[in-house]
């Protein structure tokens, strides 16, 4: 086993939120069983959301098949992401937490190169690009997608190959000081949980620093429906973020939604205007243009077979995320419950 020389090593805790994934979670633990880390050093903290799937089966029968891992699941009753993760920073016995997702999975070296870049680059909080990466042919068009700055903008967490300081990251791991220096995740988010921490970190003169050597992979759905219900939440949940945090949101948060209301409104004003007729289909063009060239581009690297389902699916991610804050903004009004989605 390797194990890190020029530091103490510390206490890490992994906190993975979980709600029907029995496809997957087996996965996600065994690529933390298999981590070049110490494994008397590491914690892992299953919060599940009372799975209906038989996913809780699965994670006791792991704990039963590894018993000198300290591994365990507690409930997670409100089925949100950030009552979750704040069960188990309550619960983290780690000097280090590392956040992570029941449908991901991990590089060998995760945990030490999590804990390494802590230590050498003196960052709040620190992690990487995650792949995305899918099983069927649609899945992996969706994955092409989502690793696209076209598609994503400037979410460098899902596609940099430089190493950085950044906004946010997926999959943080962080001292376990700062949750006792700026508090916990906020529970009234549904969404966007990560967003507003790592925001309020920032605030309070954190720094987040990506690099490519910190290796994580991420199931992408493989449906456009399964991916149009996740971006429209992504969407939604943007909405109570601006209310609450408002220097939070990034322009990539806004593209979508301020296409999708240049399209509305010019298409309502083009029944009674023949300049807005024109500015509509110009709008429309010049997305249908972009929407190729970057089909393009990508197709002509990872294969012609993606040609024509990538503008269908950039298509479903932009517009589901823009339709989403829609959504939001009619939430505020109507104030309905929502349940619980993974990210």
């Amino acid at each position: 086993m390797r194990i890190m020389e020029t530091i103490d090593i510390p206490f890490v805790t992994i906190i993975i939120p979980m709600y029907n994934e029995r496809a997957h979670i087996s996965e996600c633990l065994n690529s933390l069983i298999e981590q070049d880390y110490p494994p008397d050093r590491v914690q892992v903290l299953v919060l599940d959301g009372l799975s209906v799937d038989g996913s809780r089966d699965i994670v006791h029968e792991f704990i039963q098949k590894h018993p000198s891992r300290k591994i365990s699941m507690l409930d997670n009753p409100r089925r949100i992401p950030a009552a979750a993760l704040n069960i188990g920073i309550q619960e983290a016995q780690g000097d280090v937490i590392i956040r992570l997702d029941a449908h991901s999975f991990v590089a060998r070296d995760f945990i030490r190169k999590n804990v390494t870049y802590l230590s050498k680059t003196k960052a709040t909080c620190v992690g990487g690009p995650i792949q995305s990466v899918a099983r069927c042919f649609l899945g992996q068009a969706i994955a092409l997608a989502m690793s696209s700055p076209f598609g994503v903008g400037n979410a460098f967490f899902r596609y940099a190959q430089r190493e950085q300081y950044v906004d946010t990251v997926a999959f943080g791991a962080y001292n376990k000081a700062v949750f006792e220096e700026i508090g916990l995740f906020d529970e009234e988010l549904i969404y966007s949980e990560d967003n507003e921490f790592n925001h309020r970190l920032r605030k309070h003169g954190g720094k987040i620093f990506l690099t490519p050597a910190i290796r994580s992979f991420y199931h992408t759905r493989e449906s456009l429906k399964e991916l149009w219900r996740q971006y429209y939440h992504y969407g939604f949940g943007k909405i109570k973020l601006m209310i609450k945090s408002l220097d939070s949101i990034m322009i990539r948060h806004l593209v979508p939604f301020t296409f999708v209301s240049t399209l509305l409104i010019t298409g309502l004003l083009s029944v009674f205007n023949l300049f807005f007729r024109w500015l509509f289909l110009l709008v429309l063009l010049s997305y249908l243009v972009a929407l190729l060239f970057f089909s393009f581009r990508i197709s002509a690297k990872r294969g012609w077979k993606y040609l024509f389902v990538l503008p269908v699916t950039f298509a479903c991610l932009h517009f589901s995320y823009g339709l989403g804050m829609y959504g939001g903004l009619l939430n505020l009004v109507m104030s309905p419950k929502h349940k619980y989605a993974g990210r």
